[in-house]
This record gives structure tokens, C-alpha cells and sequence, in this order.
């Protein structure tokens, strides 16, 4: 197929460039900076330099790939991790995930694209039911009011795909992301593992916030299954192993070498980072991935993260 993915040069989409070019697709990647454009050249696909929030830009560069299938990968997610920055970052995720995805679908309609894939993320389900929710799971309806912002974008994103009649939209609701490219790596640079070695991480109130986690090879995996295979609607993707902060973020600080995370109460914690980080670490659901298994023929090579952690940061 000639599959066009948006945001080729980011964390999933550098992955998925060279899978999808070994089974045999025609790959066109766009990235934001004409610096990575040899990269995405060398790991066999069409490079375009896009701003994605162009819409013109976005029609034209649809228009002369004409492809089959096009994948929405972007984000603003990368960079320094002071509070200001990550805060422009989440706010151009942000539109990305409204304009950027109204674009992109646009663009599709207009060229007859027949399988449209966007990545969603796992940390915002409905606050309700047990620990683990499935693909039926809604998006939380009442977030707090800092992480409004951010759901509402992934409600919008996630209505727009799979609303669309005209296409076959599959929505993959990424767990968090580990390994190289990611946050949390064993790279010097990367921010998580900075702030974890730094004991600026905590276990904020209880810990009781059940996160799903995923290494980065397992999710790029799981995403050409479900260009290749996927039908319209949601997936998860994530590791078998969904558990409460307050149990793998120690352990990961012990794989790190750093010292045990602080713990600092949900009321102090509040202030300082904001109502919506107090939310995911005390209230997070984790999700199942029963239907991806079943439907797209897919486990992840890191079943557990105590063995990716061990093994697959680096």
C-alpha cells in the first residue's frame, strides 16, 4: 500500500518507516524539520517537510502522495522538561490533535483514502470501573480543569476518526511509552529518566493511579498490524501488566540506579503540579488489549515492563 504518515520523524512514526518499508509499502513521511528529512530519506521513505497546521500545506502534500492509508502520529510531546515548555508543548499536542487530525481527515475525504489511523493515548479513561478498562471504555467526561485542554483533544481526535463514514478510522490508544526515542530511556537526555534519577518524580498521595505501559518496538508492531489488519473503531495497545504507580516507579528507580522516588501527599502535590498530574498518579485506569490480541494477531515482545525495564531502555 502507499501509506502517508504524519509526524514520520517523532517517536512511533521513526519505527514505523523502516517496518512498513521491509513489507514491501510505499512509505511518505513528513516531518516538521528539514534536518530529518535525510533520515526519513535513508530509512526508504518519501520525505515531505510539512507544518501540519497549514491546511493548504496539509491538502496539497495529501494530494500529490495519493495514498491509501494515512497515519496520524504527531506530536509536540519532545523537549526540555521545565514547567513552561511542557506546557507549550501539551498546548501544540493540543492542536494537533484537533486542527492538525481535522486536516489530515480533510485531506483524505478529498483523495479517497480508505484507512485513516490516529494515536490516542491511554492515561484519560473514564475514571469509573474497575482497574483496567477495555476498548469500550469512554474518554473521562470531567477531567480536572488544568487537563480539560489536553482530554477534550483526545475526545475530539478520537470522535473525528472513528465518526468518519467515509473511511475505515482506527483510533490506537497508546499506553505510556518506554525504550530509545521515548522519555524514558537509558539515553543521557531523556527527560523522564532525568527526573527520576533526580528523585523529582514522587509517588504523589496513595500511588494508586494503574497505569499501562508499553516499550516503543511493541507499539510500532502493533501499529503496522493495524494498518495492515485493523477495522474501524479503538485499540489498545499496551503490555499485560497494567499496575499502580506506587509499584513500578520504584522499580524502575532501582533498574535506573537512583534512589527510591519521594512520596508527597495528593494536597501538597496539587499546587505545585497541578490537579490533572495529581489525577493520573492517584486515579488512572490501566487498559486491556483483549481485542487487539484477538483481532490483529499481535502480543507485545515485552509482555511485563519488569523485563522491559531491564531489558529494552537501551
Amino acid at each position: 500500500m502507499r501509506i502517508f504518515i504524519a509526524g514520520a520523524s517523532g517517536a512511533i512514526g521513526s519505527r514505523l518507516v523502516p517496518l512498513l518499508v521491509a513489507r514491501g509499502h510505499d512509505v511518505v513521511g513528513t516531518t516538521r524539520s528539514a534536518a530529518k528529512a535525510a533520515g526519513l530519506r535513508a530509512s526508504g521513505a518519501e520525505p515531505v517537510v510539512l507544518d501540519a497546521l497549514d491546511p493548504d500545506a496539509v491538502a496539497g502534500a495529501v494530494a500529490r502522495a495519493e495514498p491509501e492509508v494515512i497515519v496520524h502520529q504527531l506530536t509536540a510531546l519532545s523537549g526540555p522538561s521545565a514547567v513552561r515548555q511542557v506546557r507549550r508543548m501539551a498546548a501544540a499536542t493540543n492542536r494537533l490533535r484537533t486542527e492538525g487530525a481535522d486536516h489530515l481527515l480533510a485531506a483524505a475525504r478529498a483523495v479517497g483514502v480508505r484507512v485513516f489511523v490516529a494515536q490516542s493515548n491511554a492515561l484519560w479513561m473514564e475514571r469509573t470501573g474497575g482497574p483496567v478498562a477495555d476498548e469500550s471504555a469512554r474518554i473521562e467526561p470531567n477531567p480536572p480543569p488544568d487537563a480539560e485542554p489536553a482530554v477534550a483533544a483526545l475526545r475530539h481526535l478520537e470522535g473525528s476518526v472513528t465518526g468518519a463514514t467515509w473511511t475505515d478510522g482506527v483510533v490506537l490508544r497508546y499506553g505510556s511509552f518506554y525504550g530509545p526515542g521515548t522519555g524514558l530511556s537509558a539515553a543521557p537526555d531523556a527527560v523522564m529518566t532525568e527526573q527520576i534519577r533526580r528523585r523529582r518524580f514522587p509517588i504523589v498521595g496513595d500511588g494508586g493511579g494503574v497505569w499501562s505501559l508499553v516499550h516503543i518496538a511493541d507499539a510500532a508492531e502493533a501499529t503496522v498490524a493495524a494498518i495492515e489488519r485493523g477495522r474501524p473503531g479503538v485499540y489498545h495497545v499496551a503490555d499485560d501488566d497494567p499496575a499502580p504507580v506506587r509499584e513500578w516507579l520504584p522499580y524502575l528507580a532501582r533498574v535506573l540506579g537512583a534512589g527510591a522516588p519521594r512520596r508527597v501527599p495528593a494536597w501538597l502535590a496539587r499546587p505545585l503540579a497541578g490537579q490533572g498530574a495529581v489525577d493520573m498518579m492517584t486515579r488512572a485506569r490501566g487498559i486491556s488489549t483483549t481485542r487487539t490480541k484477538h483481532e490483529l494477531d499481535w502480543t507485545p515482545g515485552f509482555p511485563s515492563w519488569r523485563t522491559g525495564f531491564t531489558d529494552g531502555l537501551s
